[in-house]
C-alpha cells in the first residue's frame, strides 16, 4: 500500500503538473481529515508522510495556551502550568503531541479523503496559473464574460480568473455572457471565495493604462500621465507632461483626427476625456483643469491646500459643470480643493476677510484702524508674520519709522504668547477621552475648544458642515473623525 501511494504520488503530480510537496501535503490532509472524524470532537490531528518509502505517522496534538487566557478548546489546547509539569522547557505556543494509531488506507473514508486531495490540488494548481499571470507583470486583463456571480461578472482568460464586481463597472454598461472585456487589474484578494484577481472598469488607473497602450510615446518615456481623475461612464481628465519638447503632449495623446484618445473612449463606453497640460505651478494647473472655463483670477490659501478661482458670469457654468462635474473632477485631477466664485463674491469675501484681518491687528496690536490698514495694503494678514518677517522688509515700509517698527513686532510677538496660553488653558478644558481620539492633534484639539467642543460626545453631535467651518479640514476628514467619535455609541 505504501509503494502504491508514492506511485499515486507521482501520478497525480505528472497529470496536474503540481509539486509532489503539494500532493504529499494534500494526503496528509485527507488522512488527519479522516482520523479527526473517526475520533470525534475538535481534536487535532497530523499525518506525517515518508517521502521516500511512503510509511506514515499519526499524532493527536495540543496548543500550550497561557493560564490567563483558559481553554477554549479542551480537545486541541492545554495550560501552560500543566504542559509544563510534562515538558519542562516547553513554551507558549508549541505543541504537545501524542502518537496514536493510524488508518490504513483501506480504512479511510475513500471520498471524503479523495475530495480533499482534489481540492488542495485545485487550489495548487490555481495558485500556480495566478503566480505565473502575476509574473508577466500585465496591468490590464483582456478576457471573456464567462458568468454573472451575485451581480458581479467573472472574466476567463486562458484558465486565469477574475471578478469585475458591480461597482467597480461603468454604469449603464451591460456586460454579457461571452463579451470580450478589457478591465485593470486592481490586485489580489486572497480572502475571496473564487478568483482572487480584482477587476476595475471605472478606476483612474484603467484610463491611464489605456492611454499607455494606445500612445507608444508613454511607453518610450517621452510622455508622462502624472494623474488622472473619472466620472465613469461620463467625463474625465488626465494631466500628461512632456520630456522631450519636441513632443507636444496634448497633441500626441489626441492623435491624428483624434484616433487615440478615440479609441480609449470607445472602450470606456463614450466617456468624454479632458486631456491637461500638468504644470509644476499649482495655480496654473488648475487653470487648465477648468478647462473649457476662463479663469479671472485665483486665490492661493496654501494652509488650507484650497483656491479660490474668480470666473465671470458667463463662466460660471462651465468652471462649475453639470453637477459640480467639472470642478469636481479638476479638484481631484490636482489635489486642491477648488471654490468658484464671481468677482462679485470674491470681492465680498476679500472684504469680509480684510475686516476680520483688521479687527485682528486693532484688538491685538493695540493700534488704530490706520495703522491696520497700512499692514494689510502691505500684504500682512498674520500677527506671525508681523511678529517673525525679516525686519528689513517692515522697514520698507514708508509709513513706518524705526521705533514704530520694532514696537509692532513686539506687541506682535506678546499677543501671540498670550494667544498660546489662551489656547493651551483651553486645551486643558477638553476631556481626556477626546484628546486620546485617534486622528486628532494638538492643533484641531486646539480648534475644537475654541469652537466649545471638549468631550467626544460634542464632537460626536456636530454635523459634517459645522466640524469643517470650525476647524477647515475637508469634508471626509470631517465624517470621518465625526464617525470615529460616535463608535463608542455602538460599542456598548
Amino acid at each position: 500500500m505504501n509503494r502504491e501511494m508514492l506511485m499515486l504520488v507521482d501520478a497525480i503530480s505528472r497529470e496536474k503538473t503540481v509539486d509532489r510537496e503539494v500532493v504529499f501535503g494534500a494526503v496528509e490532509a485527507a488522512l488527519a481529515s479522516a482520523t479527526k472524524k473517526l475520533n470525534g470532537g475538535e481534536v487535532d490531528i497530523r499525518v506525517a508522510v515518508d517521502r521516500e518509502t511512503g510509511e506514515y505517522e499519526t499524532f493527536r496534538r495540543w496548543l500550550v495556551v497561557p493560564d490567563s487566557a483558559g481553554l477554549q478548546n479542551p480537545d486541541a489546547e492545554e495550560l501552560l502550568s500543566d504542559a509544563l509539569e510534562r515538558i519542562p522547557d516547553i513554551e507558549e505556543g508549541d505543541y504537545i503531541e501524542e502518537a496514536i494509531e493510524s488508518l490504513t488506507i483501506g480504512r479511510i473514508g475513500a471520498q471524503a479523503a479523495k475530495q480533499v486531495i482534489l481540492q488542495k490540488i485545485r487550489d495548487a494548481e490555481r495558485e500556480q496559473l495566478l503566480n505565473d499571470f502575476l509574473a508577466r507583470g500585465e496591468k490590464i486583463f483582456v478576457g471573456t464574460v464567462k458568468r454573472l456571480d451575485k451581480g458581479d461578472i467573472i472574466v476567463e482568460s486562458g484558465r486565469v480568473e477574475g471578478r469585475l464586481k458591480r461597482s467597480e463597472m461603468i454604469p449603464k454598461e451591460n456586460l454579457r455572457s461571452g463579451d470580450r472585456v478589457r478591465a485593470f487589474l486592481m490586485g489580489i484578494d486572497p480572502t475571496q471565495r473564487g478568483p482572487q484577481i480584482m477587476l476595475s472598469r471605472s478606476a483612474p488607473g484603467f484610463m491611464i493604462e489605456l492611454f499607455a497602450q494606445e500612445v507608444p510615446e508613454i511607453e518610450q518615456g517621452l510622455l508622462e500621465i502624472k494623474s488622472c481623475a473619472r466620472d465613469p461612464g461620463s467625463r474625465a481628465k488626465i494631466a500628461v507632461i512632456s520630456h522631450d519638447r519636441r513632443v507636444d503632449p496634448i497633441g500626441t495623446c489626441v492623435g491624428v483626427r483624434g484616433s487615440r484618445v478615440n479609441a480609449v473612449t470607445n472602450e470606456i463606453a463614450g466617456e468624454r476625456v479632458d486631456i491637461v497640460l500638468w504644470s509644476e505651478d499649482p495655480a496654473q494647473f488648475v487653470i487648465g483643469a477648468l478647462a473649457p472655463a476662463n479663469v479671472v483670477s485665483i486665490v492661493v490659501d496654501e494652509e488650507r491646500h484650497a483656491m479660490d478661482v474668480v470666473v465671470d458670469e458667463e463662466n460660471l457654468a462651465i468652471a462649475i459643470g453639470r453637477g459640480g462635474q467639472n470642478v469636481r473632477l479638476a479638484s481631484e485631477l490636482t489635489g486642491w480643493r477648488i471654490n468658484i466664485m464671481t468677482a462679485e463674491e470674491s470681492q465680498a469675501k476679500q472684504a469680509t476677510e480684510s475686516e476680520s484681518v483688521r479687527q485682528l491687528f486693532v484688538d491685538k496690536l493695540d493700534v488704530d484702524a490706520e495703522v491696520a490698514d497700512i499692514l494689510i495694503a502691505e500684504g500682512f494678514s498674520s500677527l506671525e508674520e508681523v511678529a517673525y518677517v525679516p525686519l528689513q522688509e517692515m522697514l520698507e515700509i514708508e509709513s513706518f519709522d524705526e521705533d514704530t517698527v520694532h514696537e509692532l513686532r513686539t506687541r506682535a510677538k506678546d499677543a501671540l504668547l498670550t494667544m498660546e496660553i489662551e489656547k493651551e488653558e483651553k486645551v486643558e478644558e477638553v476631556s481626556q477621552d477626546l484628546r486620546d481620539l485617534e486622528g486628532l492633534n494638538p492643533e484641531l484639539i486646539a480648534k475644537l475648544a475654541g469652537g466649545g467642543i471638549h468631550t467626544r460626545d460634542d464632537l460626536a453631535d456636530l454635523a459634517v458642515d459645522e466640524l469643517t467651518d470650525m476647524t477647515g479640514i475637508d469634508d471626509e476628514a470631517a465624517k470621518a473623525l465625526i464617525m470615529k467619535a460616535r463608535e463608542h455609541w455602538f460599542n456598548v
